[in-house]
């Protein structure tokens, strides 16, 4: 008989689905991330001059320096007096969650601690995306909106300000990949029901975006 081959990403969701406990978080450990480089860097118009959309990656894992430094561009705290950050947010609401899916697992980053939290001990980078090229990229950031942070805003409301609060933080990748000689593009094209079904997402909690980030293949 002969075997039935499933996609990557199917596979995933029908093991996290059938058996949850299967791949726990625990089994990461949480990743206390450098101290952020914020003395480096290229002039912002140079920068802005090389950035663009790259979706061909080398499977070369990020450094950790590396890492840490990107996500602090992203969101990181820039002024910790009043815990403010390197993107702004509507109100102040800091409503965005990055999770970080690597060939490692799936992490939450905490910009207060400069962390990584485990989330779960499994590749998902996969279903990220319906691009072939998601498995590949060393690092898929995917935004999530934390609507129970936004009070007794409208739905309409929450969706259009974590949209837009959403863009600041990809633009932030995009231009910290410019200077890093980083590839990166930002993906819509993502099965959001699905995805959030993997991450163990609650209702409140809805996926924006998603944005791989990587050394362009050669």
């Amino acid at each position: 008989m002969r075997a039935i081959l499933f996609p990557k990403a199917l596979l995933i969701m029908i093991v996290l689905l059938v058996c949850p406990d299967l791949t726990p978080a625990q089994d990461l450990k949480p990743i206390q991330l450098l101290k952020p480089q914020a003395d480096g860097g290229r002039p912002l118009m140079q920068v802005l001059q090389d950035r663009r959309s790259t979706r061909e990656f080398s499977a070369k894992k990020l450094p950790e320096q590396v890492l840490s430094d990107l996500l602090w561009a992203a969101f990181g705290v820039n002024r910790p007096e009043a815990g403010k950050r390197t993107a702004p947010s509507a109100a102040n609401l800091q409503e965005i969650d990055i999770y970080v899916a690597t060939a490692d697992g799936l992490y939450l980053y905490d910009a207060k601690a400069h962390a990584l939290e485990p989330i779960l001990a499994e590749d998902v980078r996969a279903a990220t995306g319906v691009q072939p090229f998601v498995q590949e990229a060393p690092v898929n950031l995917v935004y999530v909106a934390d609507f129970s942070k936004m009070g007794e805003w409208t739905t309409e409301e929450k969706v259009f300000h974590s949209a837009a609060n959403t863009g600041f933080i990809g633009q932030n990748v995009y231009l910290y990949c410019a200077s890093e000689g980083l590839g990166t593009v930002v993906r819509g094209s993502v099965d959001k029901p699905a995805l959030a079904k993997v991450m163990k997402l609650r209702p409140d909690q809805q996926v924006i975006l998603a944005q791989s980030v990587g050394y362009p293949k050669d």
